[in-house]
């Protein structure tokens, strides 16, 4: 009970230091990051002035990608993934763009528990 307590009081105190607008961004990164915002993810030479590649569906960009780098992550249905990876270079850069309105409150702070983190599945190969 102790550590629940300090954890409502803890967010209490970091988000009494955030405006809307914080609370809004990190709200629309975290469903952007759970697969609820609909994106077009776009590289693009900078000399040729030419797309590389374009991606849209609900993706998630770049988790812990190495510099030179960035992952993409697309849910494709409700158990299966695809995952990119492209690397970035001085003429090639790339733009994610939100497709639709996200439905985020900026009055409320979203956490996520994922059991399947905290306690995953193991498999055993034979």
């Amino acid at each position: 009970m102790k550590k629940v307590l300090f954890v409502i009081v803890l967010l209490a105190v970091l988000l009494s230091a955030c405006s809307d607008a914080d609370v809004a961004s990190e709200n629309t990164s975290k469903a952007a990051d759970n697969f609820e915002i609909n994106r077009r993810i776009v590289f693009y030479n900078g000399i040729t002035g030419e797309y590389i590649l374009v991606i849209e569906g609900f993706c998630s960009l770049g988790n812990y990608d190495p510099a030179g780098s960035l992952s993409v992550i697309c849910k494709v249905s409700p158990t299966e993934y695809k995952k990119h990876y492209l690397g970035l270079s001085d003429n090639v850069t790339y733009f994610a763009e939100q497709i639709d309105a996200a439905n985020v409150d900026a009055y409320h702070y979203r956490v996520f528990f994922k059991p399947s983190v905290i306690a995953p599945d193991v498999d055993f190969k034979p």
